[in-house]
């Protein structure tokens, strides 16, 4: 007020100056007219916005812009069991595996069982042609018959006194010499007829129809797929949450299938070298595109806390070191600091700062602002199943 009146003030003065220069007081008067308000009354006075508002905002008041409302979803935190895990990374291996050899020499002359076949335990897998195995069987029967005849007149002999004990015992001798050649040619016969040693699957052939042999040649590879195992080598200062028949958790990295196993064996000595202990797990189940030789994720529970209070673990914020929870309470979400303890893959523990029940944000968390007003979606897919809290925030 005391401007205008200034300015009013100095327009008069001005009218009062003498007449000198025509221009200078023509453009002078032109310049004062101005600065003395004489446009539009009505029109918008300094400072003053198109809308008659003050400077410096968008909100009521000039504050600071309100946010805008956020559609977010929420699930209740709710009490459960958290464990935590050693986690390593191994190979599935057969129960049992083993090549089969050959036990004597000879020419293939058929094979019966192929690679991918399932195989019990005393199936014939290949035949040796046998011709010689059986005339030398046959020739060690007729030797024995020979011997045993020549005893049971050696017998009765020497029970007449007619023979001396020196020769009886020879003969004897002799006929056990060819009794054990005889054994020996039907045992080489049988291995002409090559068997499994083992229920399983033949993985492997080595050799093919018509070819020649000698002993120890590797003729199949088989293995016992019944169970796989797995060897996971632990640090001795886990040892003393580790016990056999504990279950444990494997995940294949080639499909991503999910097993169920438990600690079959421990080793109760420490390596040296390496600070661990073997342990071996067993898997039983598995699906069909499980394979022995899938690398998998060997996770063994070390520690667990039951009746802790949870939250999924995407809700869990961390800025600058601070982890914490967007909480719907109303209309808005109020940011809550938290203490986070155990986590695994899907939960985080919350220590302190949440309370069972309460709402927390699992979607939109990342670009929500403390306070901002949300909506709660009606539900929200996660790996196929709702949303458990999209009931409670109605």
């Amino acid at each position: 007020m005391k401007a205008k009146t200034s300015m009013i003030q100095t327009c008069a003065r001005q009218r009062l100056l003498p007449r000198g220069g025509a221009s200078v007081t023509l453009t002078a008067a032109l310049l004062l007219l101005v600065a003395c308000g004489g446009g539009n009354p009505d029109g918008p006075g300094p400072g003053r916005g198109s809308q008659g508002q003050r400077p410096g905002g968008n909100g009521p008041g000039g504050g600071p812009p309100q946010l805008p409302t956020m559609a977010v979803a929420v699930e209740p935190a709710a009490l459960g069991d958290i464990a935590t895990y050693y986690r390593a990374t191994a190979s599935l291996d057969p129960d049992k595996r083993a090549d089969v050899l050959a036990r004597v020499s000879g020419v293939i002359e058929r094979l019966v069982a192929e690679e991918g076949d399932r195989v019990t335990e005393g199936q014939v897998l290949l035949y040796v042609v046998d011709d010689e195995y059986r005339h030398r069987a046959t020739m060690a029967r007729v030797d024995l018959e020979k011997q045993e005849a020549r005893l049971a007149r050696a017998q009765k002999i020497f029970e007449q006194g007619l023979s001396s004990a020196e020769d009886f015992d020879a003969i004897r001798t002799d006929r056990a010499s060819a009794k054990a050649n005889l054994d020996l040619a039907e045992l080489e016969l049988s291995y002409t007829n090559v068997r499994a040693p083992f229920t399983g699957y033949v993985v492997r052939r080595f050799v093919d129809q018509g070819q020649t042999v000698s002993n120890g040649t590797a003729l199949y590879s088989l293995a016992d797929m019944d169970r796989l195992l797995a060897r996971v080598f632990i640090p001795a200062k886990e040892f003393r949450s580790i016990r056999p028949d504990q279950p444990v958790q494997l995940v294949v990295t080639s499909t991503g299938d999910r097993l169920t196993g438990r600690i079959d064996l421990v080793n109760p000595l420490v390596d040296p070298e390496s600070g661990t202990i073997k342990v071996t797990v067993e898997v039983t189940r598995y699906p069909p595109t499980t394979r022995p030789g899938d690398f998998v994720e060997v996770s063994i529970v070390t520690d667990a806390h039951t009746d802790s209070l949870l939250v999924p673990r995407i809700a869990v914020v961390t800025e600058r070191g601070q982890r914490s929870v967007y909480v719907v309470e109303g209309d808005a979400a109020q940011q809550r600091a938290v203490d986070v303890g155990f986590e695994d893959d899907d939960h985080a523990e919350i220590l302190s700062g949440l309370e069972p029940g309460e709402l927390v944000v699992i979607q939109g968390q990342r670009a929500l602002r403390d306070g901002q007003p949300v909506s709660v979606l009606d539900a929200l897919e996660l790996d196929g199943q709702p949303s458990a809290g999209a009931d409670q925030a109605d």
